[in-house]
């Protein structure tokens, strides 16, 4: 029985040591793997060669570059991280150059691909120690860039990389969110920004078509009303140049169309004759002057006559044509009715120009009177201003009745707006004189009962969550009157996936392995 004991235990043992060999030799789902192909795995923290990483914003990319201390006589492989900013997209193809400059002279290499998206592993080989710039230039097919890194040192031996880097680390509320998982979700980051904001009055207002943005496009002849499709619904795009109806008046004894545009046309041609003729008698001096000029006047004026009448017109009658792109506002006429001459047919409205009546409470009159901007929801998502497309204040109310307690201020918005006519749009009127403060979008905050805070981008794999204290709201922007600096970088987009990696309660991953 013992025998027995004796054999099972061993078999136990066996396999716990196997299932900690294969434990020491995986990676948690959010981390690089140890032993990648592409030279792109963190390394264990008792490893004892220092690594460097830095991150780099331009205005159109963001480099995050891990790379072992540079040692003289040694090669350093780096593993580039270049991020498109406008998409928070990895660059997937293109070539990098890294050059290592000291004054005149220096040592570079040429990546041409990617090793994996959006990561460029060039490698240099130092000749001597000291202090270098480091220059990483990015060409694809779309537009190039170019990231210094400056005051990068070369150690004269590995020893004095180590004494030097001994005392580095990372500090332990850092947040580790891998730039795989970033490129993998919607994310975006954004500067936090010194910009000027305004005393607002939070309000709503109602979508009117502005005058200048519909046209009633009325019968220039009378007629029968042929549609030139099958339905003419309100909402309906339709485009400049399109025939929505005809006008025919075939059969009629009284303004028949084809008959005056024959009249016309003879009436033309006659008058086109005897101006010819007498422009040939004046030129022999045979009539004077104003017998030619009283000639002249009948053939202008039958040409003028004809050509307004044959516009337009074909064999199934008089076309209605659309002035400019827009939409069906209204028709006011059914296929089949008949019309007279100046009857309203069908009017046409234009996105590009909408009518926003915002109501305020009295107690603002004054500060009514100075109106810098206002903000608006042009769809359900979103926010936009007056200012953005040349838009401006037409009018405000100067009196309230029992009936109508608020005063209303119609504000010219000059930009395609989502929302149909009628429909109610939240509103902030920016009044009086602004203050310069930090400033992010409102898409940034995280919100726990009550509190708010963002996610800052501390490094390119390195974040941050941190409190903030809001201040006012000028539409899309906030207010940041504590907790963050101008120039720091938060994240805009996917803050919440960020919180939930702090959460998962995995150590952050450390220095890449080359």
């Amino acid at each position: 029985m013992t025998t027995k004991n004796n054999w099972w235990q061993c078999v136990t043992m066996s396999v716990c040591l196997i299932l900690v060999v294969i434990s020491c030799q995986t990676v948690g789902e959010n981390g690089h793997s140890h032993n990648n192909t592409n030279g792109h795995g963190h390394s264990h923290a008792g490893d004892e060669f220092p690594t460097i990483d830095t991150t780099i914003w331009t205005k159109k990319t963001e480099l995050f570059v891990e790379f072992p201390a540079l040692v003289a006589g040694q090669v350093s492989r780096f593993a580039a991280h270049f991020t498109i900013l406008s998409q928070h997209q990895p660059v997937k193809a293109g070539t990098v150059t890294v050059s290592l400059i000291k004054g005149a002279n220096g040592i570079r290499q040429t990546a041409k691909s990617p090793s994996s998206p959006g990561i460029f592993t060039p490698s240099l080989r130092p000749k001597e120690a000291g202090e270098y710039q480091l220059v990483f230039n990015l060409q694809t097919s779309t537009y190039t860039d170019k990231i210094v890194v400056g005051k990068v040192k070369v150690y004269p031996t590995t020893k004095a990389a180590k004494l030097a880097l001994q005392n580095q680390k990372e500090e332990g509320n850092d947040i580790s969110f891998l730039k795989e998982q970033a490129w993998k979700t919607e994310f975006q980051t954004a500067p936090v920004l010194l910009d000027k904001v305004y005393e607002t009055i939070a309000t709503s207002g109602i979508w009117r078509a502005a005058p200048s943005s519909f046209q009633t496009l009325v019968a220039t002849t009378s007629g029968r009303v042929s549609y030139s499709q099958s339905n003419l619904l309100e909402g309906s795009k339709v485009s400049q140049g399109q025939i929505v109806m005809t006008l025919s008046s075939t059969g009629l004894s009284n303004n028949n169309q084809a008959a005056e545009i024959q009249k016309a046309k003879i009436d033309f041609e006659q008058a086109k004759m005897a101006y010819t003729r007498n422009q040939g008698l004046y030129k022999n001096q045979v009539i004077a002057k104003a017998d030619l000029e009283l000639v002249e006047k009948q053939y202008l004026l039958a040409k003028t006559n004809y050509e307004t009448l044959s516009a337009g017109y074909s064999a199934y009658g008089k076309s209605v044509m659309v002035p400019y792109n827009g939409f069906i506002k209204s028709v006011s006429v059914d296929n089949g009715d008949f019309v007279a001459q100046g009857d309203a047919l069908i009017t046409i409205a234009s996105h590009q120009s909408r009518l926003l009546e915002v109501q305020v409470s009295s107690e603002y009159t004054n500060l009514l009177q100075k109106i810098e901007n206002v903000w608006f929801r042009p769809r359900i998502n979103g926010w936009s201003h007056m200012q953005k497309s040349g838009g401006h204040v037409l009018s405000i109310g100067r009196e309230v009745t029992p009936e109508q307690p608020m005063l209303s201020v119609f504000v010219q918005i000059n930009e395609a707006v989502g929302m149909p006519e009628g429909s109610f749009s939240e509103v902030q009127l920016a009044v009086g004189n602004p203050i310069k403060t930090p400033v992010i979008p409102e898409s940034a905050l995280l919100e726990d009962y009550g509190r708010y805070s963002v996610i800052v981008q501390k490094s390119g794999e390195r974040f941050e969550r941190r409190d903030v204290v809001l201040g006012k709201r000028n539409g899309r922007q906030v207010a940041i009157l504590k907790g963050l600096s101008p120039g720091e970088v938060i994240v805009s987009k996917g803050a919440y996936q960020v919180k939930m990696a702090s959460m998962s309660g995995q150590a952050p991953a450390h220095g890449h392995v080359h």
